[in-house]
């Protein structure tokens, strides 16, 4: 099934008209003072080309051939603007619906290689990768937001249904993306900011990783827990790394975990602070975190949309091209 998000915007498609209706009679009122753009060169390729492209003011009645050609472009324009999409098949949600914010330490400290899966050694980052993606999989009637953080908080994945678009957002992150510092007071503040835009949704969850302290950003991390106290939100923070400091062979700055930190802002949101030292004990977290009481909800219905204004657009410019050529072998 398919639909326009904005069917209003095909009104548009009358300007051609209005304008081609006017022009004559605002050049009979002012003179030559209204002049149309490329008016003379296309006269001289209709005298040209046999009156091929008729573009007379003169003309009564009879739209020309690159007048249609130009409606074309204008159309399909519009036609993008209208943001066609396309929609899936209706899906009813159970009763385990959340809106959960994952919001994700992607500072350089996170390529410390402390973590395993088998017998590979691979960095935090690639772990919180994996875990995180098999998290998301389960969460088939949640929500799923995605914030990544570093020296600044950037909101990479608003809530949506649509997993699969979160999951390849997650997997293309790259450590340092956002900076090498790591701002754990913005990122707080910009989940609950965007959870608190839907008041119809009643169980909203953070999930708060990180391997550092809060040593950058606009909002210290004693703020950040007024406001998650304040907003109510549950909120669960994990800490991912060994015990002791991690060095990074990069730039050489030792990373610390705030553990005093991320247990106030769990504690004041009546949520939980884990501390995930290897890929099993991180995957636990999030079992468990899975285990969550859900929040009731009534029969509600879903469906998967996806934006097709590309279609239309890339359309738009292949016969704005194809006319460009027209008019230029008539010359």
């Amino acid at each position: 099934m398919s639909q326009f998000a904005y069917p209003l915007m095909f009104a548009l498609l009358l300007l051609p008209f209005i304008v081609r209706r006017l022009l004559p009679a605002l050049k009979g009122l002012h003179g030559d003072a209204l002049k149309i753009p490329f008016i003379n060169d296309l006269e001289k390729i209709s005298i040209k080309s046999g009156s091929l492209w008729n573009v007379s003011a003169e003309s009564s009645g009879q739209y020309s051939r690159f007048f249609w050609l130009l409606y074309l472009v204008w159309f399909l324009l519009v036609a993008a603007a209208a943001r066609p999409q396309w929609l899936g098949e209706p899906v009813r949600l159970d009763n385990e619906s959340r809106d959960i914010m994952l919001v994700l330490d992607i500072s350089t400290s996170m390529l410390g290689r402390d973590f395993a899966i088998g017998n590979q050694r691979i960095d935090r980052l690639t772990a919180v990768k994996k875990t995180a993606s098999d998290f998301i999989k389960k969460r088939a009637s949640d929500r799923i937001g995605l914030i990544l953080f570093g020296t600044r908080a950037y909101l990479q994945a608003p809530l949506t249904y649509d997993k699969g678009a979160v999951e390849e957002i997650l997997w293309s992150m790259q450590a340092g993306m956002a900076g090498d510092s790591t701002s754990i007071g913005d990122a707080l503040g910009l989940a609950l900011k965007n959870l608190n835009n839907d008041k119809d949704i009643k169980n909203k969850i953070i999930i708060l990783l990180t391997d550092g302290e809060n040593n950058d950003g606009s909002i210290s991390l004693a703020q950040a827990v007024k406001l998650a106290a304040d907003e109510g939100i549950k909120t669960y923070t994990i800490g991912v790394g060994s015990q002791s400091l991690f060095l990074n062979a990069m730039f050489g700055q030792a990373h610390g975990i705030d553990e005093q930190g991320l247990n106030a802002i769990a504690e004041a949101t009546k949520g939980r602070y884990f501390r995930a030292g290897d890929t099993q004990a991180l995957q636990q977290v999030y079992n468990i975190i899975d285990q969550l009481e859900a929040a009731p909800n009534q029969d509600r219905f879903v469906r998967e949309t996806r934006e097709l204004y590309y279609i239309p657009l890339l359309a738009a410019v292949l016969a704005g091209l194809a006319l460009a050529f027209a008019l230029r072998r008539a010359e």
